[in-house]
């Protein structure tokens, strides 16, 4: 799109000169926090002490620990150098205060057999399998359709996004609504809160199905199996749970009672999500680490450190390929499941990641954090694409819309290998119908996301241009978590006054 049409657009949306000044002036702090992020300064409180005496700045404050101190050290040379424009060689010369240069070696740790047998099967899966492979065909598909076709979807979806209304509101529990998820058949919600509970409810009535009783404490993370279906025999895992009394939960949803408990974690656990195969699931904890589980075993296959600070976020990418760690130490990782390896560093936002979400074209990734930003990023290129000043408070959480699995279209009909022309979509052949449906609904699976925030908004992004399409608010100060429906028929979030709210594109059926 043009420089002209991306003003003009921004001009139509009631975009003007003091909102382009305001959002810069946010990324310029957000620059300049990131800045003073990796200043190198004195560890000693001594010497922390020191360089405040030769600033002119207080050694210390009413009730300021050593960390605080250090803190205001850093934000004090951060605010001289963006008066300067430049960095002070008094500043970098701290980088070797002790005089030792650090040597970075790669260092490897023992596995077992089990994770060996995992990493192979999870290459089986990613690979040989086709999962990437369906996924750039389906692409390259794309990418021959005509022009004028894909304004068309995408002026459809989005006018459809746009027209998202609030349905309903539920009461969900005693404590507040901390996870919300879709079953994949789109037809059953299942919510925890800080009580403890996991609650299943039909939808779109919002009548309750099933409480689930196991956690002690506030529930963090809430997953359903690819293929889960209340139908399913018993035994079968359908949905996992992550709490605050550091356990994990699988379920069967034929029973109150858990099937197995997942123990392993030294913290509260914030986040689950099932590997794509379902024979795999990931846990993030404030132990500073995020776990894999093999699922028919209920055995721990890999404990992954790397993160400073606590792992709040977790997901993994739909090919099954590549896992993605948010911590509280504002830094995101890419991990390669197949070897261990790190693909690639998230690296810029200036507070906790809460939230990290793959899109399903596979190789962009979304990330939201404290600083109230979301930011894209590419893997192709390695960097961040685009930085969104996304809400007043907290990001929470980010839920790219995925469509449900559709009977691939390569084999359905030849002629989609070839570029579509206007000529072909005559509406004649009730089967072109059929295949232009489901053609659409591939190309609307990754073309928008939702976010939630602390500030008690609900907001749609598109996910080609990361402009905004809708705002809802809800009833609460905070929004605790967002999920789509994978029919594109539903939003729901939950919030932290105990409610969650089901919302609906206006005039559907």
């Amino acid at each position: 799109m043009s420089e002209l049409t991306l003003d003009t657009l921004m001009d139509e949306g009631g975009y003007g000169d003091r909102a382009r000044t305001e959002n810069q002036a946010l990324l310029d702090e957000l620059e300049r926090k990131k800045k003073a992020r990796s200043m190198a300064v004195p560890t000693d409180d001594g010497r922390v002490r020191a360089r405040l005496r030769e600033m002119g700045e207080p050694i210390t404050l009413f009730g300021e620990r050593p960390a605080d101190r250090r803190d205001r050290l850093i934000y004090v040379l951060s605010q001289i150098n963006a008066a300067r424009g430049d960095v002070s060689p008094a500043i970098e010369s701290e980088s070797n205060l002790d005089g030792e240069e650090e040597t970075v070696e790669e260092f490897y740790t023992p596995g077992s057999i089990e994770l060996l047998e995992a990493r192979r099967r999870i290459a089986e899966f990613s690979l040989p399998r086709s999962q990437a492979q369906k996924r750039v065909a389906q692409q390259r598909i794309e990418s021959k359709m005509p022009l004028r076709r894909l304004i068309d979807i995408r002026k459809r979806v989005f006018s459809e996004v746009k027209s998202f209304s609030n349905m309903g509101s539920q009461i969900g529990d005693k404590r507040p609504i901390s996870m919300v998820r879709f079953s994949p058949n789109s037809q059953v919600l299942a919510t925890g809160s800080w009580s403890g509970g996991v609650k299943l409810w039909n939808i779109p009535s919002l009548t309750p199905l099933r409480t689930l009783r196991g956690h002690e404490d506030r529930i963090g993370g809430l997953a359903w199996h690819p293929q889960a279906t209340l139908s399913q025999s018993e035994g079968t895992v359908n949905l996992v749970s992550g709490a605050g009394d550091f356990n994990l939960h699988l379920w069967s949803l034929n029973s109150d009672a858990p099937l197995a408990t997942l123990r392993g974690h030294e913290g509260r656990v914030c986040r689950t999500v099932f590997h794509p195969s379902g024979n795999y699931v990931a846990s993030a904890s404030f132990d500073t680490s995020w776990r894999l589980w093999d699922v028919s075993t209920q055995k721990e296959l890999l404990l992954q450190e790397g993160h400073s600070r606590e792992v709040y976020s977790i997901d993994i990418q739909g090919d099954g390929a590549l896992i993605a760690s948010g911590g509280l130490d504002a830094i995101g990782r890419v991990w390669d499941l197949r070897t261990g390896r790190t693909a690639m560093v998230l690296d810029g936002h200036v507070q906790g990641i809460f939230t990290i979400a793959f899109s399903p074209n596979g190789y962009q990734i979304a990330t939201g954090a404290g600083d109230d930003t979301i930011r894209i990023w590419d893997m192709r290129s390695l960097k961040a694409l685009y930085t969104i000043p996304a809400h007043r408070s907290n990001v929470s959480d980010i839920r790219f819309f995925r469509c449900a699995d559709l009977p691939t279209l390569m084999t359905q009909d030849v002629k989609m290998k070839e570029p579509v022309s206007s000529d072909d979509i005559s509406g004649d052949n009730p089967l072109d119908d059929t295949v232009d449906a489901e053609q659409d609904k591939r190309y609307r699976s990754g073309l928008y996301f939702a976010s939630a925030g602390y500030d008690g908004l609900v907001k749609l992004w598109s996910a080609d241009d990361w402009q905004l399409l809708r705002t809802l608010t809800t009833d609460a100060g905070k929004v605790m978590s967002i999920d789509l429906s994978e029919d594109s028929k539903y939003l729901v979030s939950g919030t932290y006054n105990r409610n969650f709210q089901l919302y609906e594109p206006e005039g559907s059926v």
